[in-house]
């Protein structure tokens, strides 16, 4: 079945630097638009990121441009998030996600914690 599994999250200093990966499995990975979502409490879920099958094309939240860029490994079936520049306000639980079809999946999340 599909699997999507986050990890690289942590605390970090605002400034710092975070590299997630999401490791997928149980489907084709590189047929597809892979994505990345955020999520911090009592706000709504925010795309974050797009990385097309082939990585031709990568599109990023205002909130993050400039700061995060989107790849993926087709070999290794996996996507990443790497995070520079890192403010308080991005603290959140990041997810990656993928629409398979007509169905879509998530990963557990990881949790990014900016603070002093």
């Amino acid at each position: 079945q599909v699997q999507l599994v986050e990890s690289g999250g942590g605390l970090v200093q605002p400034g710092g630097t975070l590299r997630l990966s999401c490791a997928a499995s149980g489907f084709p990975f590189s047929n597809y638009r892979m994505k990345w979502y955020r999520q911090a409490p009592g706000k709504e879920r925010e795309l974050v990121a797009t990385i097309t099958s082939s990585s031709a094309t990568a599109t990023y939240a205002d909130s993050v441009k400039g700061r995060c860029t989107i790849s993926r490994d087709n070999a290794k079936n996996t996507v990443y998030l790497q995070m520079n520049s890192l403010k308080v306000e991005d603290t959140a639980v990041y997810m990656c996600n993928v629409q398979i079809l007509l169905v879509t999946y998530w990963g557990q999340g990881t949790q990014v914690t900016v603070s002093r």
